[in-house]
């Protein structure tokens, strides 16, 4: 799983940097599909972040300070970072082939109602801001941002909860998804795909294949990856695709092309798989601020010039953050653990 992640974080990278290139479309159409990651990152958190929650014994508190010590820091450090190169100015006025791909990507300047973008984003509720009060607010100044605000959704949930038995759980989620996908919604309070409800098919599944790992049988799992296909299906083939994906990866635990996922480099990548996935968008739009006004309009001159270092840059970005800020709080993390919080949860 760890090397799954490392390579989602790849594919969402590649799919940041190939729209501004001069490469052809079948070059890059495979890798026009970063939602699709995400949805199979959401998999992976329903199954493993209820070991995290059993960790703590179902303590709410010690357990969501534990996730803020994890992410917050590198987010805050990425938030900034995509603020300042915002700020900067816009790249793609010197790529003028620049398609819609593109321009989906990398907003053109800081938004209008800046302050109340940056308090969302500063307070990752991006996703409980319905679309008619502050449009785009999940996207607006850290593009990537947009998933950990579903993310927090779905910590405080299991958090809560607190489950001793994920099937119910997982039907709950299912269910949520269901009719979120099923019953519109006026338009001025349409949601975002940042709001959980959008994504809770895919924690329910993720939390499916925890009930199969753990020997609960493949029933709740079958269950689960039908109703995803199926509700994926009515949003796109690409999403009926995910619920798929995610079930050759648990296959992979069990034949030897899992193999490939356990290899050292690809468990390295997983290691920096999050500072990876919030630091390329803003490190490659930081590139292009420098380099596209070199390449004098040309778009096969900025593509040899750029693509490289549009690659290299963020991992050597992710590398460093992954070191000097995720580990070091990981580690304070794990020391307050066991000094702290697990002597009373074992009293």
């Amino acid at each position: 799983m760890d090397g799954l992640r490392g390579l989602l974080a790849v594919y969402v990278m590649l799919g940041h940097a190939l729209p501004f290139t001069a490469l052809p479309l079948w070059v890059c159409a495979p890798f026009a599909h970063g939602e699709a990651a995400v949805d199979l990152f959401f998999c992976l958190s329903g199954l493993v972040l209820i070991q995290s929650v059993e960790r703590f014994q179902g303590e709410f508190l010690p357990f969501m300070a534990a996730r803020a010590r994890r992410l917050l820091p590198v987010y805050f450090l990425a938030l900034a970072l995509s603020t300042i190169l915002l700020a900067a100015g816009d790249p793609l006025r010197a790529m003028p082939w620049v398609g819609h791909a593109g321009r989906d990507i990398w907003e053109a300047a800081l938004p209008p109602f800046l302050l109340w973008h940056l308090a969302a984003h500063l307070l990752l509720i991006q996703g409980l801001i319905p679309q008619g009060a502050l449009p785009y607010a999940y996207v607006t100044l850290l593009g990537p941002a947009w998933s950990l605000s579903t993310e927090w959704q779905f910590y405080v949930l299991i958090g809560l909860l607190a489950p001793k038995r994920l099937a119910p759980l997982a039907f709950g989620l299912l269910a949520l998804g269901v009719f979120y996908h099923l019953i519109p919604l006026p338009p001025l309070w349409q949601f975002s795909r940042a709001f959980l409800p959008d994504a809770a098919p895919f924690f329910a599944l993720g939390l499916a294949s925890a009930v199969w790992l753990r020997g609960g049988g493949r029933f709740v799992f079958v269950v689960c990856l039908c109703i995803t296909c199926c509700l994926g299906w009515l949003s796109g083939p690409e999403k009926a695709l995910v619920p798929l994906l995610w079930a050759l990866a648990m296959l992979a635990q069990e034949k030897p092309f899992g193999s490939v996922l356990a290899a050292r480099p690809m468990q390295y990548l997983g290691a920096l798989s999050y500072p990876l996935y919030l630091v390329n968008e803003p490190v490659q739009r930081g590139l292009a601020l420098l380099l596209a006004p070199l390449a004098y309009g040309r778009a096969a001159a900025f593509t040899a010039l750029w693509l490289p270092f549009a690659l290299l840059a963020p991992l050597a970005a992710a590398a460093a953050l992954h070191h000097a800020v995720e580990l070091p709080f990981m580690r304070q993390q794990k020391k307050l653990y066991l000094t702290v919080i697990a002597p009373p949860l074992q009293q």
